[in-house]
């Protein structure tokens, strides 16, 4: 078993933990084997509260796809979201001294170096450095300068930076049980691998991963990321504002989200099967117009949200291929056609692609990132960013992704 090539993934997110287990083919292909969800405790907002609950639940997620899979679990990519995860985009340049001025890998890595040079603060630390394109003697759009000829070699990395404390406490949690970590990878991007296809990011498009916790949003154009933020606001929002709203405990509001809930009102779904009056759970009972009413403002305004993370006003030229939801929040009914209304983009919720074996459970948005993480692994095995006590950037992963020189 030690011979096959296996990889694991880890997301620890605010409602659920999801461990998964896959079988890498040769051509980066992955075949899941094994699946543990686990509900999750101890984390707030994609951050950890509590670590002993935190560890608990990672535990009880890992043993169930060792069950599954008859694998155990030594290693796994891990996703990072959070409210301290920010991100900037920086430009750097480099002269080619030699006498043949021929671009070589050693000056990707000195302008790249160049790049990620920005001032830190001392609690904050690089997560990823992501080249957006390259430009040689001024000309722009060059995605592979290696072996051009030119004097001057430019750059312009997404560079992706978060809270060291927050990342420890992540870390503590994973390697508390035993478990090593191949790679830290910020949670949109992993989605992305698993919902977006290369022609809609070479477009322009927005991927917005509304979760338990948090929104992920990840801006892609020419092929590349163009910005990311996390709003602290998703699907816990949503039913804290049904519990105040109605008068509810908390996990009764829960519940009656993923029964009932809708962002279409009553008087225009089809809703035969449901008493359009009241709804009852567990002795509770409540108006299925009312409780549609309340999931609906607050799904507007997160849609509004992700609108305002757009670094221009010229959104429709910027993402024509407008926006994919994706994250447990995504499963609610009619999101959209509300927001195609809302935002005035095409929109559609996105499914994890690609993915074979006993996937059946992961054919939901709520596992975008998990299946998204197997497929970073897949693409980058074998580049690890992340070094002991501390977590660096995506520099090494993509020279090995386009040139080999780290293999």
């Amino acid at each position: 078993m030690s011979k096959r090539n296996i990889i694991s993934s880890i997301d620890v997110g605010t409602t659920k933990v999801c461990t998964t287990v896959a079988d890498v083919d040769e051509a980066g292909g992955i075949r899941i084997i094994g699946v543990g969800i686990a509900p999750s405790q101890g984390l707030h907002k994609g951050l950890v509260v509590n670590i002993n609950e935190a560890r608990e639940s990672i535990r009880e997620s890992v043993k169930k796809a060792e069950h599954t899979s008859g694998h155990k679990v030594e290693s796994a990519y891990i996703g990072v979201t959070g409210r301290h995860v920010t991100s900037l985009n920086n430009r750097a340049v480099v002269a080619i001294t030699r006498n043949d001025r021929l671009v070589r890998p050693d000056d990707l890595k000195r302008v790249l170096s160049s790049a990620r040079g920005v001032k830190l603060a001392s609690d904050r630390k690089l997560l990823h450095v992501i080249p957006r394109g390259y430009a040689v003697d001024g000309q722009l759009g060059v995605k592979n300068p290696i072996g051009m000829h030119g004097f001057r070699l430019d750059v312009e990395a997404h560079i992706i930076t978060a809270a060291v404390t927050s990342v420890q406490n992540l870390i503590k949690c994973i390697r508390s049980i035993g478990i090593d970590i191949d790679d830290l990878v910020l949670e949109p991007l992993a989605s992305s691998e698993a919902v977006l296809s290369e022609d809609e990011k070479q477009v322009g498009i927005v991927l917005a991963d509304i979760g338990g916790g948090t929104t992920d949003i990840a801006i892609f154009r020419e092929g590349s990321i163009w910005h990311t933020a996390i709003l602290p606001v998703a699907g816990y929002q949503i039913t804290r504002d049904i519990a105040i709203g109605l008068g509810l405990p908390f996990d009764v509001a829960e519940e009656m989200k993923k029964k009932y809930g809708s962002v279409t009102p009553v008087y225009e779904g089809k809703s035969s099967n449901i008493d359009r009056d009241t709804l009852l759970t567990n002795g509770h009972g409540v108006s299925h117009q009312d409780l549609c009413d309340i999931i609906r403002a607050r799904v507007e305004e997160i849609l509004r949200l992700i609108l305002l993370e757009m670094p221009t006003a010229e959104y429709e030229t910027l993402v024509p291929d407008g926006i994919v939801l994706t994250g447990g929040s995504s499963n609610l009914a009619g999101i959209e056609a509300l927001g195609r209304n809302t935002l005035q983009l095409p929109i559609r919720v996105g499914l994890p692609m690609n993915i074979y074996g006993i996937s059946d459970a992961l054919q939901d948005p709520a596992y975008a990132t998990s299946v998204g993480l197997l497929l970073w692994g897949a693409k980058y095995k074998g580049t690890r960013t992340w070094q002991g006590g501390g977590f660096g950037g995506s520099m090494r992963r993509m020279f090995s992704k386009f040139f080999g020189i780290f293999r």
